[in-house]
């Protein structure tokens, strides 16, 4: 579990492919602190194990299902990379409740400056746009950040000059491609109340109610 607050920035050391899988060596310095074999980290928000370490690097690997379902197949050697280790339970709880496993990879269609904040509107994959609210959450390559706008398949959101500057976010551009995660606790909700985006009614009824005990 993490929280979408942003460790660190590594660079990606090396990179090997292997038919819709890859081995990932990440150079990083602040997250190797308490780092162990098996440990989970998210990479721009993908949660991925660490199989090996070194006082330099970690390495990790990616499965088919995930190169195909997240953006870590565009990484090259040199690529700046989100860091974020798993929470500790003792911790602060900076953002909001973030899995690692990806929705969905959408794509920054426009990116404008206001003041000091800079504002980037996100099309996402159909099916995606039902999870997010004005003022929700919403996990992008692993930052934590507040949904702004919501219209059709798009959403909009800010970055403060911190987030520019300390995440992978500050240089991304227009028709770049991003991991996206829905608010978890959304998800749930939709999901128990029978309102997913290929269900159409609601299970919610007097009936289910009054046959569960809420009568």
């Amino acid at each position: 579990m993490f929280t979408g607050i942003v460790e660190e920035m590594g660079a990606v050391k090396t990179i090997r492919s292997k038919t819709e899988a890859l081995e990932l060596s990440i150079e990083v310095n602040e997250i190797l602190d308490d780092i162990h074999l098996g440990d989970s980290i998210s990479i721009n928000g993908v949660c991925l194990t660490v199989t090996s370490y070194s006082d330099q690097s970690v390495e990790f690997d990616v499965m088919p299902e995930t190169f195909r379902a997240t953006n870590l197949h565009q990484l090259k050697q040199g690529s700046s990379v989100n860091l974020e280790r798993a929470m500790a339970a003792g911790g602060r709880f900076g953002g909001h409740l973030v899995s690692g496993h990806i929705d969905g990879t959408g794509e920054i269609v426009t990116k404008r400056s206001e003041s000091n904040a800079v504002y980037y509107e996100i099309e996402l994959p159909d099916g995606l746009i039902h999870y997010f609210v004005y003022k929700g959450s919403i996990t992008v390559d692993g930052t934590s950040l507040t949904v702004f706008g919501v219209k059709e398949n798009r959403v909009t959101i800010s970055l403060i000059p911190h987030t520019m500057e300390h995440t992978v976010l500050g240089n991304k551009e227009p028709g770049d491609q991003v991991n996206i995660e829905c608010d978890m606790i959304g998800k749930y909700v939709a999901h128990f109340l029978g309102k997913e985006p290929e269900s159409s009614k609601s299970k919610l009824s007097k009936d289910f109610l009054s046959e569960n005990g809420f009568a």
